[in-house]
C-alpha cells in the first residue's frame, strides 16, 4: 500500500512540474522578436554609420530598414568582465548596482521570462555569461549556450591562448596555420520529467558565429513546423570578442596597408586608468603600443565583424524565406564597445565613447526605415521597449526607460545625462555637450567638449572657463549615483 502511495506522490509531483512548464495560451496576433547581440562592438563599426573600411552589408540593410539610436550607452561595470554586467542589466531591466543582486533574485522577472509568461516561445543561443539558473528562468529553449570567451580558437597553446606582449612584425594570430580549429564548448537546455536542466558541455567544431546562426535557423524551421506561438529569439554572438579569428577570406578583406590608425591612437594612455598592466584585455598587446600591433588588432576586429555580419545575413534571409519578416521586430546592438588602440587602450574598461557607446538599431512593423535619434539612451532599454511593442505590461521592477516615445516621435529626449563607472577606478557623467570622468585612485579628472572634440583628445578640466560646468556635472553625477545604487564616495573635483 505504501508503495502505491509513493507512486501516487511521484505522479502528483510530475503533474505539478508539467503544469508549471506548460506554455501559456498562444496569441498569433503578437509580433515576433529577433534580438541580435554582438560582444565588444563599438558604435561606429558599421559601414552605414560612415565607417570608411569595415564591410557590413547585412547590418547596413537593417539600418536602412529601421531606426538607429546613435547615442546608446552601457552604464559600466563592477567587474573586469563588462559583458557580464551589461547582460545582467539587459535581462533584469535593473540599473547597474541593483542588477548585481537582482539578476539572481527570482522575484525579479527576467526579459525572456516576462515574454514566456505572456505566451511567447522564448529561445536563446550564444553567449549568456550570467549563470545556469538565470538562463533556465529566462528561456524555455536554448541551444549551444556559450561561455564568455576563448571559444573560437584551438591554436598551438590551446583555448586560453593569448597574444605575446612583444611586438612581432611577422606573426599574426590570423595566420592560416591556426585556422579551421574552432572547438567551442557549449551546452543546451534539456526538458526533463521534472523541469528544465542544463546539459553537460559538448564540443562543436564550428566557428561560434556560424554555430549560433545555425541554431537560430534551426529554431525558426522547427518553430514554423510545430508552434502557433510568437517567438522571442535571443542570438548572442561571441564576435567580435577576442580571440578574433575569422575565416581567412574575411581577413583578406582588410590588408594591413589599407588600415588607418584612429585619430585618437596613442602609444600609451597618459596615466593608469585602473589595472593598466594587469587587466586581461590590456595585456593582449605590447606596451607601449606599436602601429603594427594595433593595425593587426584592427584587421582581426574588422574581419570578425564582417564574418558575423555574413552570419546575421543568413538568419535574416531565413526569416524572410519563412514569410515572417513583416511580423518580426529585429533589434541589433552590442553589450559595450572596445578601444582597439584608441587612447592607448585595447579593452572596454574605460569611459571613452569607443568603449561605452554601442550600435543600436530597431527594425520591424511600423518602424520608419532610415530614421535616427540622437537622444541619450541605454541599450538596456530594449527590455521595456519590446514589452511595449508586444503589448505586454512592463514589470514594475524594470528601471530602464522604454524607447517608444522616441520611436513614435512623441519626444526628442530620454535621459538628460548618462552614468558610467568601472569598479572603484572610474566614474563618469555625460550630457549631450560634455563628459566628466573622475579617476579617484589616480586623482585625475577629465572634461571633454563632446560637440567640438568627439575624439576626446583635449582635456578642459584645468581651464578656468569650465569650472562651473564641471561643478554642475559633478552634482549630476552624485544624483545619478544614488539612482543607480552606487555607494562609492567621491571626494570632489
Amino acid at each position: 500500500m505504501s508503495r502505491i502511495i509513493a507512486l501516487l506522490l511521484v505522479f502528483q509531483l510530475f503533474a505539478s512540474c508539467s503544469q508549471q512548464e506548460a506554455p501559456p495560451p498562444a496569441d498569433a496576433s503578437k509580433p515576433n522578436f529577433l534580438f541580435l547581440f554582438a560582444d565588444d562592438q563599438a558604435f561606429d563599426t558599421i559601414q552605414a554609420f560612415g565607417h570608411p573600411l569595415v564591410q557590413t552589408p547585412n547590418l547596413d540593410r537593417l539600418v536602412q530598414s529601421g531606426m538607429t539610436f546613435t547615442h546608446a550607452f552601457n552604464q559600466g561595470s563592477w567587474s573586469g568582465a563588462v559583458c557580464v554586467v551589461s547582460r545582467a542589466m539587459l535581462n533584469s531591466g535593473r540599473y547597474i548596482y541593483h542588477a548585481r543582486d537582482d539578476i539572481n533574485d527570482e522575484a525579479i522577472p527576467l526579459w525572456g521570462e516576462t515574454f514566456y509568461n505572456a505566451g511567447y516561445e522564448t529561445f536563446m543561443t550564444g553567449k549568456w555569461h550570467n549563470g545556469d539558473d538565470t538562463v533556465l528562468r529566462g528561456f524555455n529553449q536554448a541551444k549551444s549556450i556559450g561561455k564568455g570567451m576563448f571559444e573560437t580558437k584551438d591554436g598551438p597553446q590551446g583555448a586560453g591562448y593569448r597574444r605575446p606582449t612583444p611586438d612581432n612584425q611577422s606573426w599574426s594570430p590570423t595566420d592560416s596555420t591556426l585556422l579551421g580549429h574552432w572547438s567551442p564548448n557549449v551546452k543546451d537546455i534539456e526538458e526533463g520529467a521534472f523541469g528544465k536542466t542544463i546539459s553537460d558541455e559538448y564540443i562543436v567544431n564550428e566557428h561560434t558565429s556560424t554555430l549560433y546562426a545555425n541554431r537560430a535557423i534551426e529554431f525558426m524551421e522547427d518553430w514554423t513546423a510545430s508552434s502557433d506561438q510568437p517567438f522571442l529569439m535571443y542570438v548572442a554572438f561571441n564576435a567580435p570578442h577576442d580571440p578574433r579569428q575569422a575565416p581567412q577570406e574575411f581577413v583578406d578583406m582588410y590588408p594591413l596597408d589599407e588600415i588607418e590608425l584612429p585619430a585618437n591612437y596613442m602609444s600609451e594612455h597618459p596615466f593608469d586608468q585602473g589595472e593598466r598592466y594587469t587587466l586581461r584585455d590590456e595585456i593582449l598587446g605590447p606596451f607601449p603600443r606599436t602601429e603594427n600591433a594595433i593595425k593587426v588588432h584592427m584587421q582581426e576586429y574588422y574581419a570578425i565583424i564582417s564574418h558575423m555580419d555574413y552570419e546575421i545575413g543568413r538568419i535574416m534571409e531565413k526569416l524572410e524565406a519563412l514569410g515572417e519578416a513583416d511580423n518580426t521586430y529585429i533589434i541589433f546592438t552590442a553589450d559595450h564597445g572596445l578601444a582597439v588602440g584608441e587612447h592607448g587602450l585595447l579593452g572596454k574598461q574605460n569611459q571613452y565613447e569607443h568603449s561605452i557607446r554601442v550600435p543600436l538599431v530597431l527594425a520591424g512593423p511600423d518602424i520608419e526605415g532610415g530614421t535616427t535619434s540622437d537622444a541619450l539612451v541605454y541599450l538596456q532599454s530594449i527590455y521595456p521597449t519590446t514589452c511595449d511593442l508586444a503589448g505586454i505590461p512592463t514589470p514594475a521592477t524594470v528601471e530602464f526607460k522604454s524607447l517608444m516615445p522616441l520611436i513614435e516621435q512623441r519626444t526628442e529626449s530620454s535621459y538628460d545625462a548618462i552614468f558610467g563607472s568601472y569598479k572603484h577606478f572610474q566614474r563618469m557623467v555625460r550630457t549631450k555637450d560634455f563628459k566628466l570622468i573622475l579617476y579617484p585612485e589616480e586623482d585625475q579628472v577629465q572634461l571633454f567638449d563632446m560637440q567640438a572634440d568627439p575624439d576626446e583628445l583635449n582635456n578642459l578640466a584645468a581651464e578656468a572657463a569650465y569650472q562651473d560646468t564641471m561643478a554642475a556635472l559633478f552634482g549630476k553625477l552624485q544624483t545619478l549615483q544614488t539612482e543607480v545604487g552606487d555607494t562609492l564616495t567621491l571626494g570632489g573635483l
